[in-house]
């Protein structure tokens, strides 16, 4: 039995369907308020659900603390939700489920953001509970004890993790000792395991302040109604934190070169090859986006078509740019078996050299200029994901320019913008090749290369 219908014409399964038409879709706009303390208040109105995300996005991140205190940042946020000086942990938890809310806080390398998710109609009670996380957090012993230690042992485990070894050894590699992101952004053992309650609360005391900071709420909210209540919640709340440092994101070396840290007997290799790269308020954003999405930021990129589809060295391979207030890196990423990891250090480096030479073609620009573009409002459906972007506005110090007008950023950018503003960003012959692997099987066809010299490092000592 046949289901087509009698004027239609059989399915010609051998071409691929054309894309249709990119759907238009409308960004909200964010009202800029400021409290009369100074507060920054962005406002972006999405009544269609009675939801809202309030978030308190502070400059208290990673990258703004020199090595002695590395990790501090993320401890002190995990440290907020064990209980206020009015409530335990439990009793905050207890709290928080009362009125259907959701907060969580967490530290990145350039911000501590602290949020609560819950329905508009109980936003009074759950902004209350959030203001009291964050000015008036408990930092009981116990509570901190118990986040010291789940750090501590995150980071012990990291480093019997391949993927997370090459991940932390290639940071050190590619970045000047005393670079901030020389580091992982969950800090140092031993910073750690000497944290106290005392420290975290001297850090919260420090840091935690409105000079800065900023508030995002997101959702069924009427501005009008909003900020007297927040005006009122934040009386008193005043100060200025340290000045946030220069980033310079000085690289390690100038000359390519292969760092091989040594995991014997190991049957397959984490290869990462990467170099310092730009900072997110870069004019060229956009371009580079784009220029890495035909690289490696797709599932049919360049690196993907030879390293997975043509040679079968690899299930999956990434490029990145990690953009940050300083010069995050650039990096590619992938697991390859052992017997293949010189070759797969070969093509990858080939292409790369090749696209800073040539730049993307039409064709491929295009493709992944309209999936970018086309895929964003994907990454706007909850109030959080709004609130994470509205909240990269405070952070990297953005326009609205940079919110309402992505998409069309995306697709401005051609061919000659594209390859202009990755080959300023990266110079291949200065990229640093990590390979976590068996020193012994690697390294003999890594020289063979004749890429930069090869160095091994022992898995459990520190980068030199």
């Amino acid at each position: 039995m046949s289901f087509l219908h009698r004027n239609s014409s059989p399915l010609d399964r051998t071409k691929r369907p054309s894309a249709g038409p990119l759907r238009p879709f409308h960004v909200p706009a964010v009202e800029r308020h400021r409290l009369p303390g100074g507060l920054p208040v962005h406002v972006v109105r999405q009544p269609h659900l009675p939801v809202v995300t309030a978030a308190f996005v502070l400059p208290a991140g990673e990258g703004a603390l020199s090595d002695a205190e590395a990790g501090l940042a993320s401890l002190t946020a995990d440290a907020l939700e064990g209980g206020t000086k009015r409530r335990s942990g439990s009793a905050l938890a207890e709290a928080l489920e009362a009125i259907g809310a959701d907060a969580s806080a967490s530290s990145g390398w350039d911000s501590t953001i602290v949020s609560l998710s819950c329905l508009s109609d109980r936003l009074d009670e759950g902004l209350d509970l959030l203001v009291e996380m964050l000015l008036a957090p408990a930092f009981d012993e116990s509570e901190v004890a118990r986040v010291r230690d789940q750090q501590l042992a995150r980071l012990r485990q990291r480093a019997s993790d391949p993927s997370s070894l090459a991940a932390d050894r290639s940071v050190a590699l590619w970045y000047a000792e005393g670079e901030p992101y020389a580091r992982t952004s969950g800090g140092r053992e031993e910073v750690l395991s000497a944290v106290e309650a005392s420290t975290l609360r001297a850090f919260a005391q420090r840091w935690y302040l409105p000079a800065g900071a900023g508030l995002v709420l997101v959702g069924d909210v009427d501005a009008d109604e909003v900020l007297p209540l927040a005006e009122r919640m934040l009386a008193g709340w005043e100060g200025a934190p340290p000045a946030l440092p220069e980033i310079t994101g000085r690289p390690r070396f100038t000359q390519r070169s292969v760092h091989v840290i040594d995991r014997p007997g190991a049957v397959q290799s984490e290869l990462r090859i990467g170099q310092p790269g730009i900072s997110r308020n870069t004019p060229d954003h956009a371009a580079l986006v784009v220029a890495n999405a035909v690289l490696g930021g797709t599932f049919t990129s360049r690196l993907n078509l030879n390293l997975r589809e043509r040679n079968g060295f690899t299930y999956g391979v990434r490029s990145r740019f990690a953009f940050r207030r300083g010069p995050g890196p650039f990096s590619i990423s992938t697991a390859i078996d052992t017997d293949v990891t010189a070759s797969a250090v070969r093509e990858a480096l080939f292409e790369l050299d090749r696209f800073v030479a040539d730049g993307p073609a039409e064709d491929e620009l295009v493709a992944v200029r309209d999936y970018i573009a086309g895929v964003f409002p994907l990454q706007l459906e909850t109030t959080g994901q709004v609130a994470g972007r509205v909240a990269e506005l405070l952070v990297y110090g953005l326009p609205d320019s940079a919110w309402v007008s992505y998409r069309d950023d995306i697709r401005a950018v051609d061919v000659e913008a594209a390859h202009r503003a990755f080959a300023k960003v990266v110079q291949p012959e200065q990229a640093t090749v990590v390979v976590v692997g068996d020193a012994e099987r690697v390294r003999p066809e890594l020289e063979a290369l004749a890429i930069g010299p090869v160095t091994v490092h022992q898995a459990d000592a520190p980068a030199s």
